[in-house]
This record gives structure tokens, sequence and C-alpha cells, in this order.
């Protein structure tokens, strides 16, 4: 296959990727949280389509692994980031395994507990996700910008998860991790996604 055709491969299934998440995350998660019975009991559909797009992310999140694992197969650390990256791709799918137990929910705690346990696995994808973005930089030669927001982003998703988990007071300080994490990650694999885009090789 061509090279341009990989990076193009990588490059448009980083894109399905961030637009299937956003659909799932803030049009499906955020609504279920906020009144999980009366969206099971009204609106069924909606989580349908939000695991559905969850699927999306995780099946285009190995396809960039490929992608990248055949770019860059005779650096010595790509196996290893593949393997970081493959990780979070099969935690991300085990976690939609507990979104399918929403539908048949009886309860607003039930719904809400198994949100938490959904979320819990996706963190322990993204501590994986977060070494994959931490190696690239060392395997890809890319732009000073793009090469240090990478690993700040990856340090900041192990960051998060580390103290979601260690911290009995996580909630006090969860808007400034979301936000820390965010702008680093937006701004760093968005980079990532335009640079990927936009290689010409053949």
């Amino acid at each position: 296959m061509k090279t341009r055709t990989l990076y193009l491969s990588a490059g448009i299934s980083y894109l399905v990727i961030f637009f299937s998440a956003i659909f799932a995350n803030f049009f499906v998660l955020e609504k279920v949280a906020e009144t999980p019975l009366q969206i099971v009991q009204e609106s069924p559909d909606l989580i349908r389509w939000g695991i559905m797009a969850f699927m999306i992310a995780a099946l285009f999140d190995i396809v960039v692994a490929w992608a990248l694992k055949e770019l860059y197969k005779k650096h010595p650390l790509t196996s290893l980031s593949t393997y970081f990256r493959l990780m979070h791709a099969i935690m991300f799918g085990l976690s939609v395994f507990v979104l399918l137990e929403i539908l048949s929910v009886s309860s607003a705690a039930e719904a809400t507990k198994l949100l938490a346990t959904f979320n819990n696995i996706w963190l322990i994808g993204l501590f994986f996700f977060g070494l994959h973005l931490i190696l690239l930089p060392f395997i890809i030669k890319l732009p000073k910008f793009i090469a240090f927001m990478l690993p700040l982003a990856g340090t900041m998703y192990m960051i998060d998860t580390g103290a979601h988990f260690l911290m009995s007071n996580y909630h006090q300080y969860a808007s400034l991790f979301l936000g820390i994490v965010a702008t680093t990650s937006i701004l760093g694999e968005m980079g990532f996604t335009l640079w990927l885009l936009l290689q010409k090789k053949k």
C-alpha cells in the first residue's frame, strides 16, 4: 500500500474517532448522566446510537494503530506503541458492553453505577493510550509543537487516570483535570491528525 494512502487512512480515521467520540460523549453520555432513567425509558435509541458511535471509534482506533505500524514498522518502538494503542481500543470496546446493560436498568441508581463502571474501564484504556502518545515523537519526526503536545497530552491522560483512582476527593478537581486533558489532547491529537492528512509522501 502507498505511503500516502496509509497517512490518509490514519488521518481520516482520527477524524472519525473525534466526531464519533464527541457525539457519544456530549450528546449521549452527558444526557444519560443528567437524567438516566428518563433517557432509558423515553430515548433508548439515543443510547443505542451512542453505543454504535463508541464502537465505530474503537474500530477506527485499530485502523490508526495498523496504519502507523505499517508506516513506521522499521522503528524499534513501533510495536510497543502499537500494543499500547490496541490495549486502549480493547478496553474501549469492553466498556461498550457496560453501556448495553443500561438499556435494561429499572432505576437511576443502577444506571449511574453502570456509567461509573464504563468510565473506570475507559480510564484504564486511556492510561495505555497515554503511553502510546508519549512514544509517538520518538518514532515519528514531527513538528516541534506537535512533538511537545502529544507527550504532554499522554502524560495528562495518565495523571488523570491515576488521580481518579488514587484521590478520594477527585470530584473536587474533576473540572480542572478535564480542562487540562481536553486542551492538551485537542491541541496535540488534532495537530497530529492534520499533519497526517497533509503528508505528501507516495
